[in-house]
């Protein structure tokens, strides 16, 4: 299969996954909330993280069944993310995947309860699995801790106490860069390691590190260059709220410079990681990704 084919086979293995575990919530919780959960998390986005977790896991020798509850917990956990990140108090952004925001659609309050219950349903989801293992209990650790207070509500943290502001520099950006985005694409890296017993762990662990760092710098890129339509949420988001960007530390052409330097280091990475294929195809798309 050619990467776009491959990529759409480990599309297909996550929504069957997803799908059956959304069709498991207890319909006794009331419908509005079942409701702004499967709109939060349906219907929208690359699905990048579940994907790194299927492709590392194909790559490392592991039985993709084996990781099915983690790689929709993966994704609970981002969509939860991304639902609190949109609400007026954070970034105020009214779209989303193309789409209203989850608080647009079914109001403020529900959108912080919808996000709760992503979040908590995901644990749920991986405690569940049958034959719950100690290299599951170290997998749902390392998702535990990469997307709480050390990992990506860290680097949320940091997002808002760098706008507008003015004292900025490149180690507060890479703070914020590893811990906001990078933290999240590691931990499916590392849980298909986990689960193999430990394969290229250190190598994995990098590579995710430099992957979310490019990931994060197009993304500013594509803020500055992109349309509503062509990356699914409002464009120049970051500059009308002075965030703490690579545009605003690197400029424009700077941050092109950074992006390409990370991908490099990806690469670099990868070349001492069997069965690679894939995952250096998939860098290479995300160094040119248009959304």
């Amino acid at each position: 299969m050619d990467y776009n084919e491959q990529y759409a086979h480990y599309l297909n293995i996550f929504n069957s996954n997803i799908n059956e575990a959304f069709l498991s919530l207890n319909h006794q919780a009331p419908n509005t909330l079942i409701d702004a959960m499967n709109y939060s998390i349906k219907d929208g986005g690359k699905r990048l993280r579940p994907v790194l977790c299927l492709a590392a896991c194909d790559m490392l020798g592991v039985d993709l069944k084996e990781v099915k509850e983690f790689s929709v917990a993966l994704e609970c956990i981002h969509s939860y993310s991304l639902v609190h990140d949109d609400l007026p108090a954070m970034d105020n952004d009214d779209f989303r995947r193309g789409k209203l925001s989850t608080h647009k659609k079914f109001g403020e309050a529900n959108a912080i309860l919808a996000g709760d219950a992503l979040l908590n349903f995901a644990f749920e989801l991986a405690l569940k699995k049958e034959n719950f293992s100690n290299k599951d209990a170290r997998a749902l650790y390392i998702l535990a801790e990469y997307a709480g207070y050390s990992g990506m509500i860290a680097g949320q943290v940091l997002d808002l106490e760098n706008e507008q502001n003015n004292f900025y520099d490149e180690q507060k950006l890479y703070d914020l860069y590893e811990n906001k985005t990078a933290k999240l694409i590691t931990a499916p890296l590392l849980i298909a390691s986990t689960l193999s017993g430990g394969k290229y762990f250190n190598e994995l662990k990098e590579f995710g590190y430099h992957l979310g760092v490019t990931f994060q710098i197009v993304d500013d890129i594509m803020d500055v260059e992109g349309t509503l339509e062509s990356i699914g949420k409002t464009p120049n988001k970051d500059l009308a709220e002075d965030k703490l960007t690579s545009i605003k530390v690197f400029g424009l052409d700077g941050a092109k410079e950074h992006a390409k330097k990370h991908y490099e280091k990806c690469k670099e990475l990868l070349s001492n990681i069997d069965n690679n294929d894939f995952l250096d195809k998939l860098t290479d798309a995300m160094c040119v990704r248009k959304k």
